[in-house]
């Protein structure tokens, strides 16, 4: 009869995936409120994109401070505290017209999308016992979170304008609700002494900087696309920012499909060779995106979402496998960092499009997905370590006492 300690918890998996969900609301609702910023207050491009850059320098720059923070010192508290910021930030956009007053509550919210997702990384690979399904369905919550954004912001900023946004905290309660209850069927975090470290293999950071370089490159086009997609096909279309935002939609929607595929050929074949031609497929359809004319751009942002989100769950797993002592620093950046860096480039894409068009502004994208493969080309797969509590575990413990 197998030993309930190394049972894989489903029912904590289960609640932290609603918990990523309730979360990352808050990072595709940046991105849904930009077409808004720009009709209601008169945002030029560059301006709007600034407000992304808001929402994401902060995070890029403490993402990774808090994984090692909770490296060395487990703190589960930064889940439910971590989900109320993020949503008091973005239900803060709407109270005051002030530009420097909507850069900080979107920066505060930053603030604890990043704080956020080190720890739920760390908390759903324990809960998973390293299992890449369990941990892509982990990841689809996420996507979730995503594809319910522009709808939820469409749906409240319709009936209020910008000064109902104080509505968009509730999935902020509901998730640190759910936040609360997940950690209590999850266990602790065993010790990061140098015995852990060792029972669980050597970090291989030359293969993790390889990693976080094709990470970037697809979080930059990942950004680049959902701050300026929905003007984007608006344009193409003609039509209005409605159209727009079901552009932002079907994005974030081939999102959750890529995530499941990605864990399904995950159980079948390599991940590193998966990543590496989701990375090539990718190039050809961005190019799609930014060139394709009338309602067959919907068609490409589907794809190119799928090709950009297949990786997703797979960076997560393989960051943690190339460093098995360091979780929280591998998900810090594989999990937050690959959807708040790129937000540092929209400012750049907003000024290009000003003085040119989002077109010409989105093309150099297209390389991108190119630049992460030549990251990915020498990478080999890592062994998988279990990271759930396990017997050796239990026994390093009692050894330390």
């Amino acid at each position: 009869m197998p030993s309930p300690l190394v049972r894989v918890p489903s029912h904590p998996i289960t609640l932290l995936s609603s918990g990523h969900a309730c979360v990352d609301i808050y990072q595709g609702s940046v991105a849904a409120l930009v077409p808004f910023l720009v009709a209601e207050r008169a945002y030029s491009y560059a301006a709007a994109s600034t407000i992304v850059l808001a929402g994401s320098l902060l995070s890029s720059i403490v993402q990774p401070l808090f994984g090692v923070l909770i490296d060395r010192r487990p703190m589960r508290w930064l889940l439910p505290g971590s989900t109320l910021l993020a949503g008091a930030g973005i239900a803060s956009v709407g109270v005051s017209a002030s530009y420097l007053v909507t850069l900080v509550v979107v920066a505060l919210s930053g603030i604890g999308v990043a704080a956020y997702h080190p720890a739920a990384a760390q908390a759903a690979r324990t809960a998973s016992g390293g299992s890449h399904t369990l941990m892509g369905w982990f990841a689809l919550g996420g996507n979730i979170g995503f594809v319910a954004a522009p709808l939820l912001v469409a749906g409240v900023i319709a009936v209020g304008g910008l000064p109902a946004s104080p509505l968009l905290v509730i999935p902020a309660l509901v998730g640190t609700a759910l936040c609360l209850v997940a950690l209590r069927g999850v266990p602790k975090p065993v010790s990061t002494s140098l015995p852990h470290r060792e029972a669980r293999g050597p970090d291989d950071w030359a293969s993790f900087r390889k990693l976080t370089g094709a990470v970037i490159c697809r979080s930059i086009v990942f950004v680049g696309l959902s701050s300026f997609i929905a003007l984007h096909a608006a344009q193409r279309m003609g039509g209005s920012a409605f159209t727009g935002t079901i552009a932002l939609f079907v994005l974030y929607l081939g999102g959750a499909f890529g995530t499941i595929l990605g864990g399904f050929l995950a159980s079948r074949w390599q991940r590193v060779s998966i990543v590496r031609w989701a990375y090539v497929l990718s190039i050809f359809s961005v190019a799609g995106t930014v060139f394709a004319p009338g309602p067959l751009i919907y068609v490409f942002i589907a794809l190119t979402s799928a090709g950009l989100y297949v990786p997703f769950a797979l960076n997560v797993t393989l960051g943690q496998d190339y460093l098995p002592g360091r979780l929280g620093t591998a998900s810090g950046v594989t999990l937050g960092l690959t959807v708040s860096i790129g937000g540092i480039a929209s400012p750049f894409i907003g000024a290009l499009a000003d003085v040119t068009s989002l077109e010409v502004a989105l093309t150099p994208l297209i390389a991108l997905p190119g630049i992460g493969w030549l990251f990915l080309r020498t990478l080999r797969e890592p062994k998988s370590p279990h990271f759930g509590t396990r017997p050796v575990d239990v026994a390093l413990d009692a050894a330390n006492r």
